[in-house]
């Protein structure tokens, strides 16, 4: 937000930014699907996509801050309001998730072992692929490569490695970004862009570390997305995970843009407080994970 304002109501002018944006949207979930159930096409969809969303986050960002002058304290909470129901959103979003790992977990699966005539052998336990699945190592071993290639053995992530590591990561981003949400109250720029990109750097770092955990799970644990319902589950929540650390990250770094060119005031400063909103809710959620997913 900027540090000027004004007396009446801003009211922007229609624009076809949403539109555009559900097309990006849709392509990077056909993509995604596509590529999934193997069809050619459906890396460069996606890629298409996401090139797509990411230019016009920034078009529609710049527009935003164009505008910005024009805002008076009414818009500042509405603003703060839409944000307040967006989080919210998400919330109910990996709420939906988790039910479903806490389904399969205590009810499904349980049920299933239950059901002796129709799947003889079959014990309940977790992690679990279900009847006639991939069976877990229990061992520390690594399937070998036939076994990954069959889809007959699979083991999980080691919690205590990088899972570890990206918890204390993403922790220490929430520690930086408060300092640096000190920092701008405080008037301090310097302090401000230095612990700001502090918490974009932690952020990038992350990710990286989850991209080597996913190399890690497919060419070497013979866990992937069709590894049962377990693979299913841990992709499903890490990944929409990791792609929320991707939209934060983003958010940030365009904050930490707009913080170098001496956007905001120590009284105005809600763009901030927004993406600092958003990436601890996602810091939360990654504690969630690391529980219910990687630990329990």
């Amino acid at each position: 937000m900027s540090s000027h304002s004004q007396d009446h109501y801003f009211v922007p002018d229609s624009s076809a930014y949403p539109f555009v944006s559900s097309i990006a949207l849709f392509f990077i979930a056909m993509g995604a699907a596509s590529m999934l159930n193997g069809y050619a096409f459906g890396p460069k969809m996606m890629t298409v996509g996401l090139i797509g969303i990411a230019s016009l986050m920034f078009i529609w960002f710049r527009k935003v801050i164009i505008e910005s002058p024009a805002y008076n304290m009414d818009v500042d909470k509405s603003f703060r309001m839409g944000m307040t129901w967006f989080i919210f959103s998400e919330v109910m979003f990996f709420a939906a998730f988790f039910g479903a790992l806490y389904y399969l977990r205590h009810l499904a699966i349980p049920w299933l072992a239950e059901t002796e005539l129709l799947w003889p052998g079959f014990e309940a336990s977790w992690p679990s692929t279900g009847p006639q699945g991939a069976a877990l190592l229990t061992d520390g071993s690594a399937p070998s490569a036939d076994a990954i290639s069959e889809g007959t053995q699979y083991a999980i992530i080691d919690p205590w490695h990088l899972p570890l590591l990206n918890t204390v990561l993403l922790l220490a981003s929430s520690v930086t970004l408060t300092i640096a949400h000190h920092a701008i109250r405080e008037n301090k720029r310097g302090s401000l862009i230095f612990w700001l990109a502090a918490t974009v750097a932690l952020g990038a770092v992350f990710l990286f570390f989850q991209a080597e955990e996913y190399i890690e799970a497919y060419q070497h644990l013979g866990l992937t997305m069709g590894t049962g319902v377990y693979g299913s589950t841990f992709f499903l929540l890490t990944g929409f995970h990791g792609f929320h650390v991707c939209l934060g990250a983003f958010i940030l770094l365009v904050v930490l843009i707009r913080c170098i060119k001496g956007h905001f005031t120590a009284e105005r400063h809600f763009a901030f407080e927004a993406g600092a909103w958003y990436w601890h809710f996602v810091d939360t959620v990654w504690v969630g994970l690391f529980i219910f997913v990687y630990i329990l």
